[in-house]
């Protein structure tokens, strides 16, 4: 068995909260929901699709903490799943280099989202940091999980929380080309 390591994420992901309320924070609804063009998402479409994002894995930690979680059958494959897990990672690497196209259930709300959607985030952060410190025996255990969009792509539960946080920093940054337009409203 692994020997677990301290808490990772928790640093991170009050670094991500803070950077979002710091830079983001004093927005008016105009402004959170501006958008440059009809092919990019406002700051607070960012933050929707960060919130539905992560949410789509709670059911499946809460499901293996009871037992009642089962992979496909590539989940036996350690090779598989480290190799997976790398390239998912690698997809959501926070330099942003391309432009990735989301899943339907991941994609954000298409009508105006209120300025109390930056609220909405840091309550989300909150209860992922607790989903995360509620999950270390599941991490000691080395578990490993599917990507909610796609049962068979598996990766163990560890890399599923890098993948979170990684992903959370790379909208934060896609936020923040938002806000350095040049047509930003202000």
């Amino acid at each position: 068995m692994k020997k677990l390591i301290p808490n990772k994420w928790d640093a991170k992901i009050d670094e991500i909260t803070n950077d979002f309320q710091n830079s983001l924070g004093k927005l008016s609804s105009q402004e959170i929901n501006w958008k440059p063009n009809a092919s990019t998402w406002s700051i607070a479409e960012n933050m929707d699709h960060i919130i539905k994002t992560n949410k789509s894995y709670f059911s499946i930690v809460d499901k293996a903490k009871t037992g009642s979680y089962k992979t496909s059958y590539l989940a036996n494959f350690g090779w598989i799943v480290n190799l997976l897990g790398r390239v998912i990672l690698k997809g959501v690497d926070p330099n942003r280099r391309k432009k990735t196209k989301t899943f339907k259930m991941w994609e954000p709300n298409e009508k105006k989202i209120f300025l109390s959607i930056l609220d909405e985030f840091v309550d989300h952060q909150a209860e992922l940091k607790q989903l995360i410190n509620n999950s270390s025996d599941l991490i000691s255990k080395e578990t490993v999980i599917a990507s909610p969009v796609n049962k068979h792509v598996v990766y163990k539960l560890e890399t599923a929380f890098d993948i979170i946080v990684n992903h959370e920093r790379r909208h934060y940054n896609q936020a923040l080309e938002v806000l350095n337009e040049e047509n930003f409203p202000t």
